[in-house]
């Protein structure tokens, strides 16, 4: 039934807003939890956390790319279940459902996602850490100029990567804007403002984003340093979706920092030969 009808009743989610709410207890998805199979929005919700705030989802082109984006790391870790729309016409199905029941739909890839409550200790952590990075940020901002709207301590607890781009609340994600480049007959005006304005989201702890601390305290003026933001961001680009803006200068950067640790590497190791005995005697006490 799903294979034959599924897509049918994702446009009629879409387009038939009256009958909305029942057609969308038809819904099936991939998930974290559905293995090789899809699940209902009715089976999420009965497996929800306790406080949990709403049915999390991350729209990509597969469900490989969408369990390795950055932003699952921290659903994951904490075995929340997230919902993979890997097919064109889900996110739009999902983007117009926008609740199911009383449930919110929320996408992971968007802006000041929280999935706590902020406690007082929570919000002083936060404003330490924003002070602490402050002056990373905002040379960061500076190194990549109109390419992002602002860079910002994360307050996702990020586990393998150093940082990732969200978009803000009410433009495209990452996977929106693919489609809408690939119409045939798109309208570039509405590229323009509906893109979402791209967020670099940092994750303190990470070693490139010390790193990157210590080097603009040192040096702002590093020109090693901001080809390390640049690289950052390109690599960003792509874990969370987006497209690279120049595959030419992506690719030199990787190919000079290829060739700087063939070059760390490229030592020369010479083995000294020892006497066997030093004095000139018989190095051997067995043989006589």
């Amino acid at each position: 039934f799903w294979e034959a009808f599924g897509r049918n009743l994702k446009l009629g989610v879409i387009e038939d807003q009256d009958n909305r709410p029942q057609l969308s207890k038809l819904l099936r998805f991939q998930s974290s939890k559905s293995g090789d199979g899809l699940t209902s929005l009715d089976k999420y919700v009965e497996g929800m956390k306790e406080n949990q705030k709403g049915i999390y989802y991350v729209a990509a082109d597969s469900k490989e790319i969408a369990e390795g984006s950055p932003f699952v790391e921290e659903l994951l870790n904490r075995d929340i279940e997230i919902l993979y729309l890997v097919e064109p016409i889900d996110e739009v199905c999902v983007a117009n459902l926008g609740k199911f029941g009383e449930t919110e739909l929320i996408d992971v890839s968007k802006e000041d996602l929280l999935l706590d409550e902020e406690d007082d200790e929570m919000k002083k952590k936060s404003e330490e850490l924003a002070g602490e990075f402050s002056k990373l940020c905002d040379w960061m901002k500076d190194v990549l100029g109109q390419k992002v709207e602002k860079v910002v301590v994360s307050k996702r607890a990020m586990t393998n990567s150093p940082c990732m781009l969200v978009t803000s609340k009410f433009g495209w994600s990452a996977n929106m804007e693919k489609i809408m480049r690939a119409q045939a007959m798109g309208d570039n005006r509405a590229l323009e403002y509906m893109s979402g304005k791209k967020i670099l989201e940092l994750n303190p702890s990470h070693d490139i984003v010390v790193s990157l601390k210590s080097a603009c305290e040192k040096d702002p003026k590093d020109s090693g340093a901001k080809s390390m933001v640049d690289l950052m961001y390109e690599t960003a680009l792509l874990t969370s979706g987006f497209s690279v803006e120049s595959p030419k200068e992506f690719a030199s950067r990787v190919y000079e920092m290829i060739s700087a640790a063939a070059k760390a590497k490229d030592t020369t190791v010479t083995a000294e030969v020892l006497d066997e005995d030093p004095a000139g005697g018989d190095a051997d006490p067995w043989k006589k």
